[in-house]
């Protein structure tokens, strides 16, 4: 919600891409629905794409998610490859559309350890593109924005409010409750929740434990 804020405040247009994989907490379609159509995007696509099929994730497969807290290493919510699934689907569509400029909200700092939201990620990413498509092939550039990646969750969550964005249409819980609840306790939400709390902003989500 907020990369995309940034990008339109940049003078972008914005093509909104959302990744319907088959994911654990399938409320976040729904959010990025409501969001793209109240930031007024060009288009959004929501594009099916069943991980299940692969497994080896929390959020893909009969595994628990972890409610213990942000720990170190790589946890079980990791989906394999995800991002580079993403911005590869992404890339395609920036260039069948015509587009130089790509935007992923990665970030990097107050995160859970994924390998697929560092900068040496993004930026590997992004010279791949010009090997693999045929912009690059003819001297062009694709190039891959990440506005979010250095900043804290706080930092984010005061751009949210400086951008007058309503945080509590975002979605972030991976194991939402049955009643539509996120659960507060996931390493997501407990991320999202510091994050809020530290820059002194209600967060907007109501969540299972409140």
């Amino acid at each position: 919600m907020v990369c995309t804020a940034l990008a339109q405040e940049q003078g972008f247009r914005v093509l909104a891409l959302t990744i319907d994989y088959n994911q654990r907490h399938r409320v976040e379609l729904d959010s990025a629905t409501a969001i793209a159509k109240r930031l007024n995007v060009e288009r959004h696509v929501i594009l099916p794409l069943d991980l299940r099929q692969f497994g080896g994730s929390a959020l893909t497969a009969d595994i628990a998610v972890p409610k213990d807290g942000v720990g170190d290493g790589v946890p079980v919510t990791y989906v394999p490859a995800r991002n580079l699934i993403f911005l590869s689907l992404a890339l395609a569509w920036t260039e069948a559309a015509g587009a130089r400029d790509l935007f992923i909200g990665v970030n990097a700092l107050d995160y859970s350890g994924y390998p697929d939201c560092r900068p040496e990620f993004v930026a590997g990413f992004e010279s791949l593109a010009r090997l693999a498509t045929k912009v690059g092939n003819d001297g062009g550039v694709v190039t891959v924005h990440a506005p979010l990646q250095n900043l804290k969750k706080s930092e984010i969550a005061l751009e949210a409010a400086r951008l007058g964005l309503e945080s509590g249409q975002s979605w972030s819980c991976y194991d939402p409750r049955v009643e539509g609840r996120a659960c507060g306790v996931c390493d997501s939400c407990r991320l999202r929740r510091a994050g809020f709390e530290e820059a002194g902003l209600d967060d907007g989500t109501r969540y299972g434990s409140d």
